[in-house]
């Protein structure tokens, strides 16, 4: 179609937007793409804050686990050196502790802070001079919530007590 100036125009380049209208429509696409990358980085370090805090729990649950391992094995050592009196070592889980378990309770109790302990002792029936000590200490992680409660139950056997 020719104009009066007697240029040809084109009616389909009349449609097509200008370099001012199509610089519009793309400013927000920019924005819109920082925002979405935002959102993805955030879900991302959320879940490793997660997985932080459930290693700092399995590391904290671990180290009790020690603490109670070490604990008995200390008590089979002092035990293992006085099996004449082996019978004074005995302790219920409610009862007090003996003079000679006194003090191995009381260590025990600060290094794991809750900690119930129990020590059983019964002769080995098989006739051998040895005798089958278990040691049982109970604690929980968080007070006063049942779900949290953990053990650890080692049992030795001494020879030579009586």
């Amino acid at each position: 179609m020719q104009t009066g100036d007697g240029h040809y125009r084109n009616k389909r380049l009349e449609r097509l937007p200008t370099m001012k209208m199509q610089r519009s429509r793309e400013q927000g696409i920019a924005l819109l793409e920082a925002m979405i990358a935002t959102v993805i980085l955030a879900i991302g370090l959320l879940g490793t804050i997660g997985l932080q805090a459930k290693a700092y729990s399995a590391m904290n649950e671990a180290s009790m686990r020690a603490e109670a391992t070490i604990a008995s094995e200390k008590l089979f050592g002092l035990m293992s050196t006085d099996v004449n009196h082996i019978g004074d070592y005995a302790k219920t889980a409610t009862g007090p502790a003996g003079t000679v378990l006194a003090k191995w309770n009381s260590e025990t109790t600060a290094a794991i802070p809750g900690a119930v302990t129990s020590v059983t002792i019964a002769p080995n029936s098989n006739g051998t001079n040895s005798t089958a000590v278990t040691v049982m200490i109970k604690w929980q992680r968080k007070a006063g919530d049942a779900s949290t409660a953990n053990s650890s139950t080692v049992t030795s056997y001494l020879s030579g007590s009586r």
